[in-house]
């Protein structure tokens, strides 16, 4: 019997949404959802190959355990394998202590199991040793996050491209490297008034290939630009003093 539902794309952050028909386990059809807000029935190559990449022989569907490192590994239900790793994590945190363990997590972990992982470590094991890997992917962009903006996630969203009238893109390839959302920005292009598309970045990409203008700078030379473009702004008194004094701190010292 077919079953038919559904889906997150596990991938990556931007949260596409995928419909899927599912029998014996195996993918029969699969594409974008079309009601979705965010990817529109649109999938990247990534989500569009799901099927393949998990109908690959010899994935692992179950639980399996060894009892030594010399043992062969066996499969086991479910429930058995839960309680047998909640008895060994209860009698290392009693011989160790809660900073015996930790939690790492992943990117793709959406804010809900988050939540409920914190719990688990911070409030009732009492370790505060939780970390994902998306410290390393994003902890530049985080702490540029609460520099300017005061907060480390972006305060956008995707029906923000539907009303804007000019794209600044600075060192990144989005048209290959978030193939979902780069069409939204050409088809807001489309419409009237049509807005600017201004890509910074020292190659050539495809993204720069669809922009309006290309600044195509030396490598090392992007903090000079956007000081000169805030020097350009200050030196016209073209700033917005209503939105700085409202919203910033320490202007006096950037301009100085």
């Amino acid at each position: 019997m077919d079953d038919s539902g559904k889906a997150l794309c596990p991938y990556c952050g931007v949260g596409c949404q995928i419909k899927l028909t599912v029998q014996n386990n195996l993918i029969l059809e699969l594409q974008g959802a079309e009601d979705s807000p965010v990817n529109h029935g649109r999938l990247c190559p990534k989500g569009a190959l799901l099927s393949p990449v998990l109908a690959l022989p010899g994935r692992l569907l179950q639980p399996q355990v060894r009892e030594t490192r010399a043992s062969d590994f066996v499969d086991m239900p479910w429930d058995e394998t839960l309680a047998r790793v909640s008895q060994r994590l209860r009698e290392i945190i009693d011989r160790y202590g809660p900073d015996s363990v930790a939690l790492y997590g992943s990117g793709q972990l959406d804010t809900e199991a988050w939540y409920i992982g914190n719990k688990l470590f911070k409030g009732f094991i009492g370790s505060n040793h939780v970390d994902s890997n998306s410290r390393l992917c994003m902890t530049s962009a985080a702490a540029a996050y609460r520099t300017m903006l005061g907060s480390d996630g972006p305060p956008t969203c995707y029906e923000d491209i539907n009303y804007s009238d000019c794209f600044l893109i600075a060192g990144s390839n989005m048209a290959d490297t978030h193939p979902v959302v780069f069409p939204q920005i050409k088809a807001r292009r489309r419409q009237q008034p049509k807005p600017i598309i201004i890509v910074v970045d020292p190659r050539h990409t495809h993204t720069a290939q669809a922009a309006d203008i290309h600044i195509q700078l030396k490598p090392g030379t992007d903090i000079a630009l956007f000081n000169l473009i805030a020097h350009f702004l200050l030196e016209r008194n073209a700033e917005d003093t209503d939105f700085i004094h409202q919203h910033t701190s320490g202007f006096d010292n950037y301009v100085a």
